[in-house]
């Protein structure tokens, strides 16, 4: 069994310490506002997956694995971080990354928003590109149903078969976004966008975004 597979699971496995868990995407202020079936927020997950950060995400992942500059690529992620919220998930997460694959491996790989820094670490291994993005968008993917457990009437069951449902659309996702190039990102999720904004402001939360 080739253990680059292993290796790419425990990197972007819940213990890996990113602190994924404290991220919410802007969930929290969507959950909050009422909406707490299970039904609306698989389809608030679907959207974000295939027409926001998630479909971002999975080309500049891609991008990277392909060797295009990761500086370059580090500052087009950055730039796509729609709130101020965005950029604290993405740069915190991806630092946090970075040092952790560096302590592991010895290597020295530098900090970047998470797409980039997972590709930097990532294109060492012998896996196909398509697959290193479709278990990328599966943790994201995975995180957010976590996060819904939370706060919506929704059982441990019951997410199981609701992340099994996302998976049609991560490998969609995936397989576009392995064949796709910068100019080829673009986001239409604006009520995922106008939640994270929202969420900066609520008076009580759980949630660092």
């Amino acid at each position: 069994m080739r253990t680059d597979l292993l290796t790419l699971v425990q990197w972007l496995s819940p213990t890996f310490p990113t602190g994924g868990y404290a991220y919410s995407h802007g969930l929290e202020a969507v959950i909050a506002e009422g909406e707490r079936s299970a039904a609306g927020i698989e389809v608030w997950i679907a959207g974000v997956l295939r027409h926001g950060s998630g479909q971002a995400d999975a080309v500049l992942l891609a991008c990277t694995l392909r060797g295009e500059d990761p500086a370059a690529l580090d500052a087009t992620a950055r730039a796509m971080a729609g709130t101020q919220e965005r950029m604290v998930e993405t740069v915190e997460q991806g630092a946090a990354f970075a040092r952790t694959v560096s302590a592991v491996t010895g290597r020295d790989l530098p900090p970047r928003c998470l797409p980039v820094a997972v590709g930097e670490a990532a294109a060492q291994l012998d896996l196909p590109r398509e697959d290193i993005v479709a278990v990328y968008l599966h943790a994201f993917a995975a995180n957010l149903v976590a996060c819904a457990t939370r706060f919506a009437p929704l059982g441990q069951t019951d997410a199981q078969g609701m992340l099994a449902r996302l998976h049609p659309v991560i490998a969609e996702v995936a397989s576009r976004a392995a064949l796709a190039g910068v100019d080829d990102i673009g986001t239409a999720a604006l009520g995922a966008e106008l939640a994270a904004m929202r969420h900066e402001v609520m008076d009580v939360r759980i949630f660092k975004t």
